[in-house]
């Protein structure tokens, strides 16, 4: 421990410094830092002020949840169903891509609550298993970008390209890789002049031709607005935020805890 350039050592300045401890002590609630070393007090911790009230989320209803499965929306599955899915995210964010299940690296690097059945965690990532529901028929889902991570404006204008042509999935998927989380966070970066990029690396799942097209005539500039408005509506301020019926869960919740929702 560094002692200081000078000190106190008569009987008078021993006491003085006491005093003065003890009011540091009373000052900083009760902890002294001497030197490197930090050294606790018996000071009853502070109470702290009260926190401004939060504003209360809105109520949302079985039938603003059904008014989401319209043609304009990302919407997979018959829309009468009994289930109804709703994903609100975006594809940068990694709580987003860690809800996914297919960036296995990531949910490994986040901590061991989020590593993936498949790597020996107990994680169950909500997204696949929602697209079982969709595909055998118990299911209807819908997706709603929010700017949650602040990359994915690109990737989420590629999701409705991909639904012109019937791959939304083939692309979503490719773009919640680890790749695609590089793509977009360290590449693309909402740029559009990044747009054949994008496209060239979505080659493999989608014709790269049509989707720098599509992405370069700013047909869902105005629609990705339209679904961040319509995520603040549901009350969803962060990515991922999910739905099933009126059930919220805000946040990368594992299937195994939301599963019970499911009619």
């Amino acid at each position: 421990m560094d002692r200081p350039s000078s000190f106190l050592t008569t009987p008078v300045a021993i006491l003085l410094s006491s005093f003065v401890i003890s009011i540091a002590i009373l000052m900083h609630g009760g902890v002294i830092k001497i030197g490197g070393m930090v050294t606790s007090g018996t000071q009853a911790p502070v109470q702290q002020p009260a926190q401004p009230s939060q504003p209360q989320a809105p109520k949302v209803t079985l039938d603003t949840i059904k008014s989401l499965f319209n043609d304009k929306n990302l919407v997979y599955g018959d829309k009468n169903s009994k289930n109804l899915l709703v994903e609100v995210a975006d594809p940068s964010c990694p709580y987003c891509h860690i809800a996914g299940g297919h960036n296995p690296e990531l949910n490994k690097q986040v901590g061991t609550q989020f590593t993936l059945v498949a790597d020996g965690g107990t994680y169950i990532a909500p997204v696949p298993e929602m697209k079982k529901l969709v595909d055998s028929g118990k299911a209807a889902y819908v997706y709603i970008y929010s700017p949650g991570h602040g990359n994915g404006e690109m990737g989420a204008k590629a999701f409705y390209c991909a639904k012109e042509k019937g791959k939304f999935w083939e692309v979503h998927d490719k773009l919640m890789s680890s790749d695609g989380y590089t793509l977009l966070n360290n590449t693309v970066k909402n740029d559009k002049t990044k747009s054949g990029e994008l496209a060239d690396f979505l080659s493999g799942v989608f014709n790269s031709a049509d989707m720098k097209s599509c992405l370069d005539s700013g047909k869902y500039d105005a629609k990705l607005q339209e679904d961040t408005a319509t995520a603040a509506k549901l009350g969803v301020s962060g990515t991922p935020g999910f739905f099933i019926n009126t059930t919220n869960f805000a946040g990368a919740y594992s299937w195994k805890d939301m599963q019970a929702s499911v009619q």
